[in-house]
């Protein structure tokens, strides 16, 4: 499932973060904390380069904590804070800012000393679509200083926000990069909702979302579905009589009392999304360092043959 979907003003965006780094104190990484892997842009490494930064791990509420504390220890062993926050509700966004003010001390510290007027801190926030950067701005600013909204690629331009005396802020949409190659990420990023739903296959989705959360959340979706008397069985088929029998208990039917898997499946995808099946994070550390290390070797191996 390989997924194109780079639109004109994400190069643009890419552009307008590396011309306007410069200005920056502070980089602030949004990541979904259901996806922290996923849900990262791996072009920003590149981008920000040596600026300091912070993670915020945003929507900490839908994601398992215990997980969400393993990728606060996995940043930590990097040295980088990670923070969990809600942008919508406000929480954990005072340890964030105060966390950008400690890593700005120096620039501060330094006009003093040079005897300028001391500036608010510049932080400049970066994420992918329908992350919650939109969100968080506004909880900051205290008001709806940028758009927001329920599908990626609502904020189109720059802007910079005064927050107080103290910060300001850059805002930049959401850039994805510019081919998704791997199922896996791409099925994580659609099922977030980081990817428009109309470029997608939501039954694929729902299918593969499915068996995700049948590895380690199998009892939290049983319980949801209300599925224990289904009858395991081989893989796909398994996956398709669960996406049946949940669009048939949910009344997703269409004429001739047939299941509407389309409709069971977006169904599904929106239950996750607004956390209604659990609290799910869909990826730790030690997962997507199997998975690396795996990748690796099936390059090795290819190179050789």
């Amino acid at each position: 499932m390989s997924i194109n979907w780079y639109p004109g003003h994400m190069k643009k965006t890419k552009d307008l973060i590396e011309a306007n780094l410069k200005l920056v104190d502070v980089v602030i990484e949004l990541l979904d904390a259901r996806i922290p892997i996923s849900s990262r842009n791996p072009q920003f490494d590149s981008l920000i380069g040596h600026k300091k930064r912070l993670v915020a791990l945003n929507k900490y509420d839908l994601a398992d904590p215990v997980r969400t504390r393993m990728w606060i220890a996995d940043y930590a062993d990097r040295g980088i804070k990670a923070i969990p926050i809600n942008a919508l509700s406000g929480e954990g966004v005072s340890q964030l800012v105060n966390e950008a003010k400690q890593l700005a001390v120096d620039v501060i510290e330094k006009a003093k000393r040079q005897g300028r007027l001391v500036r608010p801190i510049r932080v400049m926030i970066v994420g992918i679509p329908n992350v919650g950067k939109s969100s968080l701005i506004n909880k900051l600013a205290g008001k709806n200083a940028a758009k927001t909204g329920n599908k990626p690629g609502v904020t189109k331009g720059k802007q910079w926000i005064r927050i107080n005396k103290e910060i300001e802020l850059f805002d930049t949409p959401g850039i994805l990069w510019p081919k998704i190659e791997e199922d896996i990420t791409g099925i994580k990023l659609a099922s977030s909702g980081a990817i428009k739903d109309e470029v997608i296959n939501i039954e694929e989705i729902a299918f593969h979302l499915i068996q995700l959360l049948n590895e380690d959340y199998e009892n939290l979706f049983n319980d949801r579905y209300k599925l224990q008397d289904i009858e395991p069985e081989e893989e796909p088929d398994h996956t398709v009589a669960i996406m049946t029998e949940i669009g048939r208990k949910r009344g997703c039917l269409i004429k001739g009392n047939e299941v509407d898997l389309e409709k069971a499946s977006r169904l599904i995808v929106d239950e996750f999304r607004k956390g209604l099946i659990g609290k799910i994070t869909l990826e730790t550390p030690k997962s997507v360092a199997a998975a690396k290390a795996l990748r690796a070797a099936e390059l090795d191996e290819n190179k050789e043959s």
